[in-house]
């Protein structure tokens, strides 16, 4: 099938490592040029240099700290400066886990400064040449907590359930220019971040990680942790030409994890 890529631009914020990282190579891989944006580039310019050569030559490793204003706006102005992009990737680390009665005002604060205004600010600046160019995509790698709260991760489940919020708003206002606003859902996809959340599940019950992995792959119908390429190809079609037709979605790439209908 041919996706409709070839020739397009894209923004991938978080792209170091993990859901980041696979979301740029598929992208890339379907004839993308990838700006990856990252804190530290060194770290995407380590993975790029794996890549075909062909593929090499379409990612260029940009800085983007979400926490610093000036390094978003800084990016943002370069990105529209040099023509704007087709697609925005939307993709942060999470928070600290935790109960939700665990953490300061601050806390909220500050991440959801980092995980969740950063974004907005992007899309404030980069949809507008979307809309000018009658084509756009806007993906946002969210959380399964979105759907069904994760014991133990207060701060993600709250601050996503508000970008799900703004992607779902911002998807009725632009639909009508061609451009599309969807949330990528992933379940357990076996990266750093899972790692993370496992090891501290393994702390805080007094178990092995493995212990930890095992009860979970329990409650994942397809009995396996999910592959990044795997939930990067979910975020690749949604790119592409050929779902111009689904906006407002929320798509679960989770193995069948979660249960609702």
């Amino acid at each position: 099938m041919d996706l409709g890529l070839n020739g397009k631009t894209a923004l991938v914020v978080g792209a170091s490592r993990g859901l980041g990282r696979a979301i740029a190579v598929g992208l890339c891989a379907e004839g993308v040029s990838v700006l990856a944006a990252a804190r530290n580039p060194a770290d995407i310019e380590a993975w790029r240099a794996e890549l075909p050569e062909d593929q090499r030559s379409r990612i260029a490793a940009v800085r983007a700290d979400l926490a610093d204003r000036a390094s978003i706006m800084a990016l943002a102005d370069s990105v529209v400066a040099t023509g704007g992009v087709d697609i925005l990737v939307n993709n942060s680390g999470g928070p600290p886990p935790g109960p939700v009665s665990g953490f300061s005002d601050e806390d909220w604060v500050t991440q959801f400064t980092v995980m969740a205004s950063r974004f907005f600010l992007l899309a404030s600046r980069l949809v507008p040449g979307m809309r000018e160019r009658k084509w756009g995509r806007i993906l946002t790698v969210g959380s399964s907590g979105i759907m069904q709260p994760i014991a133990g991760l207060g701060l993600s489940n709250g601050i996503r359930g508000a970008i799900a919020g703004w992607s779902k708003t911002l998807s009725n206002e632009v639909a009508a220019d061609g451009v599309t606003v969807n949330m990528l859902i992933p379940g357990r996809i076996h990266t750093d971040r899972l790692d993370q959340l496992d090891g501290a599940a393994a702390r805080r019950n007094g178990i092995t990680v493995q212990e930890v992995a095992s009860r979970s792959l329990q409650n994942i119908p397809a009995g396996r942790y999910g592959r990044p390429e795997e939930f990067a190809d979910a975020a690749v079609f949604l790119a592409s030409e050929r779902a111009a037709y689904i906006t407002g979605s929320q798509i679960r790439i989770d193995g069948g994890m979660i249960r609702s209908v």
